[in-house]
């Protein structure tokens, strides 16, 4: 009976989707809704860069994974919510977003350059700790950039979201432990 028991909260807890989760401090709820469509939250990380925190990251997406791929792949809302544990100046988040959109955006790069630069105009000269960058992708509409000190815009392609979202999602993210708890693997 305890056997059966346990397997039975075992498979509901492993089926279950990922509840509101609290990563250093911040709190990201279960749920975000995107022209009238909820996504859900598929995972949070934590980046650090040697002993700092420097930003949390929640991915709400319309489908959740653990495959990175699919997400990328799915022509579906998608949402990167990062929170800022520390002051960061617009060009120590503009390298770090540019370093992890070349290694990820490989050939497309060229032609996703112009783009590039739209984005990282948008940018505020600051993000102050507290403060939030959100990266809202709409299929047909482009990839909305969302700051407190910036003005929002919006950037054209599903291929410049799917490199700017590869940043933490692809073959060679910004941070492979960020990039797991954004996947939901660390659950």
């Amino acid at each position: 009976m305890k056997k059966t028991l346990t397997a039975v909260l075992l498979s509901l807890t492993l089926a279950a989707p990922v509840m509101a989760k609290d990563i250093a401090g911040v709190k990201y709820p279960d749920t975000a809704t995107v022209n009238g469509k909820e996504l859900k939250l598929n995972g949070v990380g934590l980046r650090k860069k040697a002993i700092f925190k420097v930003y949390t990251a929640g991915l709400y997406v319309e489908t959740p994974s653990k495959d990175a791929a699919q997400i990328l792949n799915a022509d579906e809302i998608k949402r990167v919510r990062m929170f800022m544990k520390r002051d960061l100046k617009k060009d120590q988040i503009t390298e770090a977003i540019e370093n992890g959109f070349k290694k990820n955006a490989g050939p497309n790069l060229p032609k996703l350059q112009a783009r590039l630069d739209t984005f990282k105009a948008a940018i505020p000269a600051e993000i102050k700790e507290g403060e939030e960058l959100i990266l809202t992708y709409v299929p047909g509409k482009g990839t909305n950039v969302q700051t407190k000190g910036g003005p929002a815009i919006d950037v054209e392609g599903k291929d410049f979201a799917d490199a700017l979202f590869s940043v933490w999602l692809g073959k060679d993210p910004v941070d492979d432990g960020l990039r797991d708890g954004m996947l939901g693997k660390d659950d």
